[in-house]
Order: C-alpha cells, then structure tokens, then sequence
C-alpha cells in the first residue's frame, strides 16, 4: 500500500520577505546566529525559490498589535493559507479563526505532518 503523501507549501509576499530580511540583518541577530549580511542573502534567495509568491490583493492593516505581523497575515489571507504556523499564537489566534485559517506554532504543526505520513 502506497503512503499518503502531504505537500506543504511556503508562501510569501515581497513586503514580508523584505520584512524578514530586514530582521535578519539585525546586528545583534548576526552575531547571534553567526552569520553574515550575505548568508543571510543566501537563505533568503533559497527561501524564495521554493515558496509561492502571493500577490497581495487586499491589505489588512492594522490588525495585530505589531504592525509588522501585519505582512504575516496579509501573506496567508492572500495566499488563502490553511495553516499560519508562528511562535506568536497568542496575537494571531483571533485573527486567524477571523480568515479560517489554524494558527499553530511550531512543534505543533511538526507533530502534525508526522501523523499525517
């Protein structure tokens, strides 16, 4: 019997690449990671090769407390997302259920995959 397979897909918009490239590059998150502005580049560059551009049709702003969550949001709603996964549920949690979309950190979304296989 052949095993159910699963696809997940990585979306992304360019504000929030934008976004996470900006966070990235923080200094103090350099030295924390021990990378460098071009390792960071790197990752980036991969990131977007193998996630899905979403165009952002609607924006939603302002909705969550930091404005910048705002393009993790606007990401999934765009990109009709079933799953937002993030270390920060507590402020998306309501805004997710708002858009039906499950809002998970984490370990919880790997515990998932690793029932689904």
């Amino acid at each position: 019997m052949a095993a159910l397979q699963r696809e997940y897909t990585l979306l992304v918009s360019m504000p929030l690449i934008v976004e996470y490239e900006a966070v990235m590059s923080r200094s103090e998150h350099l030295s924390a990671a021990r990378l460098s502005a071009a390792d960071v580049g790197a990752l980036l560059d991969a990131v977007v090769r193998v996630a899905e551009p979403v165009r952002l049709a609607f924006l939603w702003r302002p909705m969550l407390k930091d404005a910048d969550d705002d393009r993790v949001l606007e990401a999934a709603v765009n990109g009709q997302a079933d799953r937002l996964v993030t270390f920060n549920r507590r402020d998306f949690g309501r805004f997710g259920a708002q858009f039906g979309i499950a809002v998970c950190s984490p370990g919880d979304a790997v515990r998932a995959m690793e029932t689904w296989s």
